[in-house]
């Protein structure tokens, strides 16, 4: 077996090669490709000293293709690369750069160069080891991974389907991947989907929305008879919902800058692209009527519940109705009696900042729903699909705000775009596209796939789904066990710190992130095996719970210095209201008041989170 080559510096080169422009004529440029970018410099008519976007970061790059001329005496073989670099108004500008292969005195030679290019070009996306500059051959890419995309189209402000007709699949299209898309139709439509779904065929998960179309899908997975290995299915999340937690800490973890909306979109579909996955810590929750549930993102009772709970009829706002929410919480403020235990973690974490005196330990909370009752639904429809198409999707333009660039009709069926206005100038002959390079290895166009069932046969509803309608979450019967927790209602064993008094609010979350924009633990990782209990006692004023809050925009809340705030790291928590009356939340989803406790279990799940740190906070 050989020996893997050995890991290049950033700088060094690994193709070199002299190429001519598309659809303008005359111009040429020297193309060359390192590990961590394409230096694009023009050579004729007028060498550039500082070629303007000279630089692509592979970060920007969605994938490339290689194309050929509609014109029987064109011997070029042609070379497009789609990029999506910030333009001057900040968000992501779409473009694809198309380049003459025509060194050569045949076409075939001239597309062996073009797809070499794009063999090692699209192997660095995938993070996939390159051998030497002879031995870049198309075989070298393994089959398309087949994705299949959930679509709430009531994410967010309704926004969810729009986005994802005119950003995302076209960006997929791009990378090559190959999917099957469906629109949810109703809550607990996604776990329902996923508990009778053939993993087999998939390599990985994908939803389109909020927060709420993970958690349904991630406990789907958990609620089967083969959970274990059901659990080890990649997910992955792009934001079109309000809060947008995970996909904060995914957007952060990829090294690109805080960014809201569609820019959000577009950086994870661009970590997308790229594959990658990461261990995911997921937290086991137990309430006081047995049910037990799985979180990925916080349990949360007092202030931010309430914020979370109450701010649903301003659904409309988009963001917005959090901080509508805010403001009116702000002025009922009120606070919580209760008892908090947890489990401290054996190894110290990292500080969440400068030593405040915050109480140090280790914690960590999750919500389990009561069960629903049955709920009949319809047979799974509004399934688009490139295995295969059954019917065109309408197409619009992909731009960014700030980019009214139409993107080129997109073909979902051959894995790469069909060519239109970015290909061919006035008199140019036309491009096609070649065929993928990976088909060969393995195209799932050529795979039969199951039927998708369901999880438990129901009656028919309605299809059009309300623009929001919370329901309680299913509850888990499968998973993990919690070797740590005693039952709910028993003494707890020795080594756990317990709080009792006043709260504002406690939030038990696991990712940085509160929502795309509130960095609440800037030190968590996916995987780091413990849950972050946060809480405010009671005596906080409203302008210093104000300031927490906007100071967590940026995470700097635990430099404010606030007496009122805790802060700790655990793996194991009991969480015991005292009042009467209150709300509690798992992932932003209602669930019922009362005693909770729960566990972590490390790395229990997969995220697709694309490379770490891709970007350096640039492009």
């Amino acid at each position: 077996m050989a020996p893997s080559p050995a890991p290049l510096a950033a700088s060094t080169p690994l193709l070199h090669g002299e190429f001519g422009s598309y659809p303008a004529r005359g111009s040429r440029f020297a193309l060359t490709l390192t590990s961590q970018a394409l230096h694009i410099q023009r050579l004729l008519p007028k060498p550039e000293a500082r070629p303007r976007d000279g630089l692509v970061p592979l970060s920007v790059i969605s994938g490339c293709c290689t194309l050929r001329s509609h014109s029987p005496s064109d011997s070029a073989a042609y070379l497009c690369i789609y990029t999506y670099l910030r333009g001057r108004r900040g968000g992501r500008r779409r473009a694809a750069r198309t380049f003459q292969a025509d060194g050569a005195a045949t076409y075939e030679e001239n597309r062996a160069e073009a797809q070499r290019w794009v063999t090692a070009l699209m192997s660095l996306l995938r993070g996939l080891p390159l051998p030497g500059e002879e031995e870049i051959t198309p075989e070298l890419l393994p089959r398309p991974p087949r994705l299949l995309l959930l679509v709430n189209p009531f994410g967010g402000r309704g926004q969810a389907w729009q986005w994802c007709e005119s950003h995302v699949l076209p960006m997929i299209s791009e990378a090559g991947l190959s999917f099957n898309l469906i629109q949810t139709e109703r809550p607990n439509h996604a776990r329902e989907l996923v508990q009778g779904l053939s993993l087999s065929e998939w390599d990985s998960i994908v939803t389109l929305s909020g927060d709420g179309l993970f958690y349904e899908v991630l406990n789907g997975l958990l609620d089967r008879p083969d959970w274990e290995q059901a659990v080890k299915m990649p997910l992955g999340i792009l934001p079109c919902g309000s809060g947008n937690a995970l996909a904060g800490a995914v957007n952060r973890h990829g090294g690109f800058p805080p960014a809201l909306g569609l820019d959000l979109l577009l950086n994870c579909s661009l970590l997308l692209c790229r594959g990658g996955s990461h261990p995911l810590d997921l937290l086991s929750v137990t309430l006081a009527s047995g049910a037990r549930c799985f979180s990925f993102l916080s349990v949360a009772w007092g202030f931010v519940s309430d914020v979370d709970i109450q701010s649903e009829r301003f659904r409309a706002l988009g963001k917005a109705r959090f901080t509508l929410g805010t403001v009116l919480g702000l002025a009922a403020l009120r606070s919580y009696h209760g008892r908090l235990s947890y489990l401290p973690t054996t190894v110290e974490s990292a500080s969440p900042g400068p030593a405040q005196g915050l109480p140090r330990a280790k914690s960590e909370l999750t919500l389990a729903p009561a069960p629903p009752p049955t709920v009949a639904h319809s047979p799974l429809h509004r399934s688009v699909s490139d295995l295969p198409l059954p019917l065109p999707l309408p197409q619009t333009a992909l731009a960014s705000p700030s980019s009214p660039e139409p993107m080129p009709v997109q073909s979902l069926n051959g894995g790469v775009p069909e060519l239109a206005g970015d290909w061919g100038g006035p008199g140019e002959a036309p491009l096609s596209p070649d065929p993928p390079l990976s088909q060969p290895c393995g195209s799932p166009k050529a795979t039969t796939l199951s039927p998708i069932t369901e999880g438990r046969p129901e009656t028919p509803t309605a299809c059009g789904l309300p623009p929001h309608t919370p329901a309680a979450p299913a509850a888990s019967t499968e998973g993990p066990k919690d070797h740590l927790l005693p039952p709910l209602g028993s003494p707890l064993p020795p080594g756990w710190v317990t709080l009792e008094g006043d709260f504002v609010l406690v939030l038990a979350i696991s990712p940085s992130h509160l929502s795309a924009d509130m960095l609440a633990v800037p030190h968590a990782r996916f995987d780091d095996g413990a849950v972050h209990l946060l809480w405010v006692r009671g005596g906080v004023s409203r302008a210093m719970l104000l300031r927490l809050f906007l100071a967590m925009e940026h995470g700097s809340h635990f430099n404010l210095g606030c007496p009122q705030v805790g802060y700790a790291p655990a793996r194991a928590f009991r969480l015991e209201p005292l009042t009467s009356r209150g709300l509690l939340t798992v992932d932003g989803e209602l669930v019922e008041y009362g005693p909770l406790q729960a566990q972590i279990h490390p790395g229990l799940g997969t995220l697709l989170t694309g490379p770490p740190g891709c970007t350096g906070q640039g492009p």
